[in-house]
């Protein structure tokens, strides 16, 4: 019985372990959150190299180790290459990828789809002609990523008295996990007002294919996109153990514009 097995993965983040080799934390297709040794990938000459640089997608031949696999051969899918050029697209990527990082696990039942959805993120964020296509790309995925990871955001029904919200504003809280109306906010005093036109645009992004270009995705506006994107990012974080380390890095350096 072979010990070595193949897995699509994309590479999250990566740790030293010596002068010559390093672990790479990667995301993969079939097994979820996986780990392995990058022997010599930090040698000019080594066959793995660039192919271990964060952000980057292979084709992995691995083989069974007692404590840590390792990463034998690794064929490039997709380096990404346009988000390497750009930093609000190198930014955005590293987000999605840390979302996938802080709530990945092994083993993952839902780990193909996860794979699926963080790949085409990437390269719509990667091939994106204006920055209102990278913000729709990471709107998306935020929407979608939760609801596959069990914390779908609830934009339909009031959480307290569960009536249908239409052509009206509400409120949205993110530690409640989603929409309140004006009658039940009254004895909540939630902060955070939500237009029922940026429901809908929200809702639309939730359930149509990820690829599908909507008159939602037309008509929007890059402070819609904006706005809706920073709300979604404080849900998330919300529901997440880990503090996120690129939110702060791109509040930093919107600071510094």
């Amino acid at each position: 019985m072979t010990n070595n097995f193949v897995t699509d993965a994309i590479n999250l983040k990566s740790y030293n372990l010596s002068e010559a080799d390093k672990i790479v934390v990667m995301y993969s297709k079939e097994n979820g959150l996986i780990k392995g040794v990058a022997k010599g990938c930090k040698k000019p000459k080594s066959k793995l190299g660039a192919r271990m640089d964060l952000l980057v997608a292979n084709q992995l031949m691995m083989y069974k180790g007692k404590n840590l696999d390792t990463i034998c051969e690794a064929k490039s899918l997709n380096t990404f290459k346009n988000s390497r050029q750009d930093m609000s697209k190198l930014l955005n990527s590293m987000y999605v990828s840390e979302i996938v990082n802080n709530f990945g696990v092994e083993n993952d039942p839902c780990s193909s789809e996860i794979y699926d959805l963080l790949y085409k993120t990437l390269e719509k964020i990667s091939n994106a002609k204006e920055d209102k296509e990278i913000l729709i790309a990471v709107i998306k995925f935020q929407l979608k990523f939760m609801q596959i990871a069990g914390f779908g955001v609830e934009l339909d029904m009031c959480l307290c008295c569960r009536e249908q919200i239409l052509g009206e504003n509400m409120y949205f809280s993110s530690k409640m996990g989603g929409v309140i109306c004006e009658e039940c906010n009254k004895h909540l005093g939630i902060k955070t007002k939500l237009h029922h036109k940026l429901r809908d645009f929200l809702l639309a992004m939730l359930q149509f294919d990820f690829n599908y270009e909507s008159d939602y995705d037309r008509k929007a506006t890059e402070k819609v996109c904006s706005v809706c994107c920073d709300l979604l990012k404080e849900y998330v974080q919300g529901h997440c153990h880990k503090k996120f380390k690129t939110t702060y890095v791109q509040d930093t350096c919107c600071l510094s514009v």
